[in-house]
């Protein structure tokens, strides 16, 4: 199973909305160079919400191409219709995806029953190997660690990414699963406490601006180097509050964009980071030493 450092990519767009497929073949190049592990393509920080059917793919494909198996490349197809979540799934196995993403069903709130069922029938109709998502902060729903666990007899259903950012509910979780499954945090301001405890890596927003640095963290955390983790991550510490300023991924989108590497494009009802929140966020990318 993979493990380290792996980055919830941005989906870069024209000032139109209008995907940019340049730059996002020169960001996988990046992650490339900067040794993350593997890359999620169209997860919620790709804005999954807002790209149609075939953009979604399309953007999957190219992810796919241009990584040229040189690291992972995990699709993002989850959705709050079961039957639409196995489409995308399905589509996302016969283009190459190495694995896929699930977020838990938003908005419709299904009960720890209706969780366990939407995900035993996508394992069910789709081979390839599948990673759980819970972030109730964003869904409105809550897995609970019982229900993951029923869970992780399922031989295609490998990993979750908890990004409730609860350490000692990550504790209780990794010990619930004991190997059966992968434990990723998808909370960056305690990934690498996570990763020391057990878990396998960090599906992680800082990782777009800070790719290298990232890497390095979660492979020190991996070693049990708890000193050094700690370390490297401190210059990190604003970086993972401040690109939560306002709604993932608005913030990161502006960094990057600050930083040279993509262009401020957006699709609404996300809208461009506020010129108030523009000074602590670069004032962040300045103390990670990734923004002169």
């Amino acid at each position: 199973m993979i493990s380290g450092s792996l980055v919830a990519l941005v989906t870069p767009m024209h000032r139109d909305g209008a995907v940019d497929w340049d730059a996002l073949q020169r960001l996988v190049e990046w992650h490339v160079a900067e040794g993350t592990n593997a890359i999620v393509a169209v997860g919620t920080t790709g804005e999954s919400a807002t790209l149609n059917v075939d953009e979604h793919l399309a953007v999957i494909k190219a992810v796919i191409k241009t990584a040229a198996g040189r690291l992972a490349v995990i699709a993002g197809t989850g959705a709050n219709s079961t039957s639409e979540a196995i489409a995308l799934t399905r589509a996302a196995a016969e283009i190459g995806a190495d694995a896929c993403l699930l977020v838990t069903p938003y908005y419709n709130k299904p009960t720890q029953e209706g969780l366990f069922q939407h995900y035993k029938a996508i394992a069910e109709a789709v081979a390839i190997p599948q990673i759980l998502y819970n972030v109730p902060g964003r869904t409105g729903v809550d897995m609970q660690n019982a229900t993951v666990a029923r869970l992780a007899g399922t031989p295609n259903i490998v990993a979750i990414k908890d990004a409730t950012g609860d350490l000692e509910r990550g504790r209780e979780l990794i010990a619930l699963v004991d190997g059966r499954m992968a434990v990723y945090s998808g909370d960056d301001a305690t990934a690498h406490e996570l990763i020391l405890l057990g878990a396998k890596g960090n599906i992680s927003v800082t990782a777009n601006v800070a790719p290298g640095i990232m890497a390095r963290v979660c492979a020190a955390a991996l070693k049990g180097d708890a000193e050094t983790a700690r370390a490297l991550n401190a210059p990190l510490v604003a970086l993972h509050r401040d690109l939560f300023i306002e709604s993932n991924p608005i913030p990161v989108k502006w960094a990057l964009h600050e930083m040279g590497r993509i262009d401020t494009g957006i699709r609404l009802p996300l809208t461009v980071l506020s010129e108030s929140c523009r000074e602590p966020v670069r004032a962040a990318l300045r103390q990670a030493g990734v923004l002169s």
